[in-house]
């Protein structure tokens, strides 16, 4: 069966040229070999499926590298079918370092020492919940593991810095000797919309403080975002998309008259010293997997990497104790406490992370819900489907015919999502498409379901009637449904 996805995947091919307006930034974290011109056509037939059947091998979301039946406990933790021997033992180091507690540094164990001095989590896996998305605390006044609270100011340059004494992120948690910066506190309020049907969803607007701030309130320029852990599933794949393929749906200016204004992010590599296109993140703020990782480890746990080398973590100049303290920098980590190879196993674990297979995909309801996807227009930014680079180095993730449901570029999501804080070229408006698989498994992998970029919807239904700006019109659609579309509607998104 293996080689039989191959084999359909080798035969559909994709494109290659860049949509006229965004020239490639490059993608040296790759190796791809050319496609083409016959297999670009192919991929455009197999990508252009019909929104009203079932399209062939869809229930493999992932390609061949999908997990095709999962623990019921964990259905996210699976590693990605193909994986050598050799590769799913670094898979299995990977996971061990994504899970392990790092302690305070120096310490006797220097492979896991160099936690803080100011940190959101001890472990990767205490934000990602099973692999899955965080959510914020069921009580407002619980800890918030798994929901941090960005910070940044535009200087008279316009450019973006950190919060002069708070740095870039609030840490709610500090080692032995030092107090944590603060607590975040949660205030809903609750507001109505009423669908065409009768129903009523009732939304909370999150308001979020700091409690118990060590260094005064923030700065009157300070501009904050919550924002939760995402899931890892699928993430080298979303990596293996050619850039090509994503910038081709950018339209910034809405030259067909769609609405529909998707713009690419373009960030800094500090791996390879030049702009790339930013994938991860809920503003697709970083190029890479690898450093989305470091960066995490730096600021939710204070560990520093070759990538982002300040052992003292996210503390600021201003914050003196916290930069004298002791690190876990050591010879034999790369004079780092996350070293390159500790990176590395951490990095591949996550770009290997495999998505669950679908089932039911010709569910007659199912079905209709996929046909009123598209119709209402949500297909527009969650785009079904791409397929990777041919990667000859990398045959797990080479030539897969993918479902990701997303564009990976950045659109205005309207006054209600809004948090006012650019991140890159991406305004204080726009969020990346968050891709979809895996979606109705949530509940099941991180006991509750939370989804948008701080968990303040409860359901599928609270995040569909959150959307605003671009989104806005397909919104609109959904609201007017009958109780009988949207139920379908939401059976499809749920069989993701």
């Amino acid at each position: 069966m293996r080689g039989l996805l191959f084999l359909v995947v080798y035969l559909i091919g994709g494109p290659m040229a860049s949509a006229e307006g965004h020239p490639p930034w490059g993608e040296p974290h790759l190796a791809p070999t050319p496609r083409t011109n016959d297999e670009s056509r192919r991929i455009q037939t197999a990508i252009a499926a019909d929104p009203k059947a079932v399209s062939p091998y869809e229930s493999r979301s992932a390609g061949a590298a999908t997990a095709m039946s999962p623990p019921a406990h964990a259905p996210f933790s699976e590693p990605a079918s193909g994986l050598t021997a050799e590769q799913a033992l670094d898979f299995r180091l990977g996971e061990a370092l994504f899970e392990k507690l790092w302690v305070q540094g120096p310490a006797s164990t220097i492979s896991s020492d160099g936690l803080g001095p100011l940190y959101n989590a001890r472990a990767c896996s205490a934000c990602h919940i099973n692999d899955g998305r965080g959510h914020p605390p069921t009580d407002p006044s619980d800890a918030t593991p798994g929901l941090v609270l960005r910070l940044s100011q535009i200087d008279p340059a316009g450019l973006v810095r950190s919060d002069p004494q708070y740095g870039f992120q609030i840490q709610d948690r500090a080692i032995s000797g030092h107090p944590a910066e603060a607590s975040i506190a949660i205030h809903y309020e609750t507001r109505t919309v009423p669908l065409a049907d009768g129903h009523v969803v009732e939304l909370r607007q999150p308001t979020y403080t700091l409690a118990s701030p060590i260094y005064g309130e923030l700065d009157d320029q300070t501009m904050t975002s919550p924002r939760i852990a995402p899931p890892m599933i699928g993430l080298g794949l979303l990596e293996a998309i050619p850039e090509a393929d994503i910038l081709a749906n950018a339209d910034p200016d809405d030259t067909d008259g769609d609405g529909i204004s998707g713009r690419p992010n373009r960030v800094w590599s500090r791996e390879y010293g030049q702009w790339m296109l930013g994938r991860f993140g809920h503003k697709a703020g970083n190029p890479t997997i690898r450093q989305q990782t470091a960066d995490a480890a730096n600021g939710d746990i204070g560990l520093s990497s070759t990538l982002f080398p300040a052992p003292h973590g996210d503390c600021t100049e201003r914050q003196t104790d916290c930069r004298a303290a002791r690190n876990g920098n050591s010879a034999a980590q790369d004079n780092q406490e996350l070293g390159d190879t500790a990176l590395g196993l951490m990095a591949f674990y996550a770009a290997n992370l495999a998505v669950p297979a679908r089932v039911n995909t010709d569910d007659e309801q199912i079905l209709e819900g996929k046909s009123l996807f598209h119709t209402s227009g949500c297909a527009a930014c969650h785009r079904p489907a791409f397929v990777t680079h041919r990667l000859p180095d990398d045959p797990a993730r080479s030539f897969q015919l993918i479902w990701p449901y997303t564009d990976l570029l950045l659109h205005d999501m309207g006054d209600g999502l809004a948090d006012l804080r650019p991140e890159g070229r991406a305004t204080g408006r726009e969020w990346r498409t968050p891709p979809l698989w895996g979606l109705g498994r949530t509940e099941q992998v991180a006991g509750e379901q939370s989804f948008l970029h701080d968990g303040r919807a409860r359901t599928v239904l609270e995040a569909i009637m959150w959307h605003g700006g671009e989104a806005n019109d397909a919104r609109e659609t959904v609201r007017r449904f009958s109780t009988e579309d949207r139920a379908a509607l939401i059976a499809f998104l749920e069989s993701l």
